[in-house]
Order: C-alpha cells, then sequence, then structure tokens
C-alpha cells in the first residue's frame, strides 16, 4: 500500500533516471580526473595507460547517456504528434457511426411507416365494397392512419423537424 503523500508514476521515474545518469557521468568524469592526477604525479606510463582507458569509458559514457536521452526526446516527440494526428481520426470515426446509427434507425422507422400504410390500403380494398356504417367507418379510419403515418414519416425525413407529428387514434 503506497501513501498518499509519497509521487510515484512517470514524471518521479523520469527524475530518478535523470539522477543516476547524472550521477554515473560525474562518477566517470572523477574517475578520469583521479587517473590523470595519479598520472602526472607518478609520470609513469601504466598511469596514462589508465587515464586514456578512464578517458575511453568517460566518452562512452557521456554518448549512452547524451545519445539515449536525445533518442528517448525525439521517441516521445513522434509519439505525440502520432496521438495527435490520430486524435481528429478517432472523432471522424466516432461522428460516423453516430450518424450510421441515425440513418439506420430513421429507415427502419420509415420502413414500419410504410408497412403501416399497406396494411391501412388492405383495410381499404377490403372494406370499400361493403355496405353500411360500419365499412364505410373502417375506410375513414384507414384514411386518417395513412394521413398521420405519411406525415411522420416526411417529418423523420426532414433534418430539423418543422412541426410536430399528427397524433389521433389509431384503430386496426
Amino acid at each position: 500500500m503506497q501513501s498518499l503523500g509519497k509521487a510515484s508514476g512517470p514524471a518521479q521515474d523520469k527524475k530518478i533516471t535523470l539522477k543516476a545518469s547524472t550521477l554515473s557521468l560525474a562518477v566517470m568524469v572523477t574517475v578520469f580526473l583521479v587517473a590523470v592526477v595519479f598520472a602526472a604525479n607518478e609520470n609513469d606510463v601504466i598511469g596514462w595507460i589508465v587515464a586514456l582507458v578512464s578517458l575511453g569509458w568517460l566518452m562512452l559514457a557521456a554518448f549512452l547517456v547524451f545519445g539515449l536521452r536525445r533518442g528517448a526526446q525525439k521517441m516521445s516527440d513522434q509519439i505525440k504528434s502520432a496521438t495527435a494526428s490520430m486524435a481528429p481520426r478517432a472523432d471522424a470515426q466516432v461522428e460516423t457511426v453516430v450518424i450510421d446509427e441515425y440513418t439506420r434507425t430513421r429507415d427502419l422507422k420509415l420502413d414500419h411507416s410504410f408497412k403501416i400504410v399497406q396494411v391501412q390500403v388492405g383495410v381499404i380494398k377490403e372494406h370499400r365494397d361493403q355496405p353500411g356504417d360500419a365499412a364505410r367507418g373502417m375506410v375513414d379510419r384507414a384514411v386518417e392512419t395513412i394521413e398521420i403515418t405519411a406525415h411522420n414519416a416526411r417529418e423523420m425525413m426532414k433534418p430539423s423537424g418543422g412541426s410536430q407529428p399528427l397524433s389521433g387514434e389509431v384503430i386496426d
């Protein structure tokens, strides 16, 4: 379990890495300077060889520290630019999915409206030649249902939906 007061995460890890690389470079510089001082004091060939070896190690450490730091910075910049370039694409994909879902829902509603009209046409055909007020009432209700359904279907096709859908009692 971590204390709430401790900082951890990528920023903390970056500070530790930066401190470690700086410390290792400082140690290598110190080793090189000590080797040069001992070589100069002793004026011995072995001392100068040790100084050259420590210089080589210092140059290798400096190359690694600065090269890796620069490479890490370039990778970080590339990741940031790739992330930034992907953000608009992701938004466009989400928008496309929403539009496609809206279109699919609207098409299903329109299909249902056309099915209602087809059923009511069948009711009209069945009752138009029959005598009596009951048959006439069925035809009138079927025509009213077709009128309401057609009006609502046309409203679904308008982008802003100008007026409210018609309402009424539909009796089959």
